[in-house]
């Protein structure tokens, strides 16, 4: 039976098994043999991170086609407006080309770890959360969507992917869970827009 493993990747580690001091990779935290990264986390990311030993449970959470929505708490520099929200939603042009629409929630801030490092910010400029569930995989994809609607990214932690969220997980703890295939689009459970699924988050009045 395929095996299926959570993770909560903290900042600062490698999504990978080697290529660094252990502390630095999945091998300092994922004592599990033959389990590979079902799609990746880029190292200044936290949050979930799934790990299977089948290629066809991995292919289906990884590939693109297969439009497995993630949802991000995304911490960003300044307030956005309704236009870069409407941006967010519709899709937004990056160099590779124009991204699917999204969800874009404005959240209040959710019950989270403290980071370490701590996210560095500037007094005189505001920050705000969202949640944004996109169903590509771009290089650091979320990073570069805020960015080009005028709010770069402070903190991004993955909460969900597809019907697997972050819950009871705390940074570098993971578990195994019962492994089946996720139906293309959208899981069970997965939020609508005013709904994020996340810890501790009211919708903003």
């Amino acid at each position: 039976m395929a095996r299926l493993i959570l993770f909560n990747k903290p900042f600062g580690v490698l999504s990978q098994f080697s290529g660094g001091p252990a502390a630095t990779t999945l091998a300092g935290y994922v004592p599990v043999e033959r389990v590979y990264p079902a799609g990746r986390l880029d190292k200044d990311s936290e949050g979930l991170l799934l790990l299977t030993d089948d290629g066809k449970l991995q292919a289906r959470i990884a590939t693109p086609r297969f439009r497995l929505p993630k949802t991000y708490l995304v911490q960003v520099e300044g307030v956005p407006e309704a236009m870069a929200l409407a941006q967010l939603r519709q899709g937004v042009m990056l160099k590779d080309g124009l991204t699917a629409p999204a969800q874009a929630v404005p959240i209040d801030p959710p019950v989270l770890w403290p980071r370490d490092p701590p996210v560095r910010q500037r007094q005189s400029v505001a920050d705000c959360w969202l949640a944004l569930t996109i169903t590509e995989g771009r290089n650091r994809q979320v990073r570069r969507m805020t960015a080009a609607v005028g709010h770069p990214t402070l903190r991004l932690v993955r909460w969900r992917v597809g019907e697997w969220t972050l819950e009871g997980l705390a940074p570098g703890q993971w578990r195994e869970v019962k492994a089946t295939l996720p139906p293309p689009g959208a899981p069970r459970g997965e939020p609508r827009p005013g709904r994020p699924a996340a810890p501790g988050q009211r919708r903003r009045r």
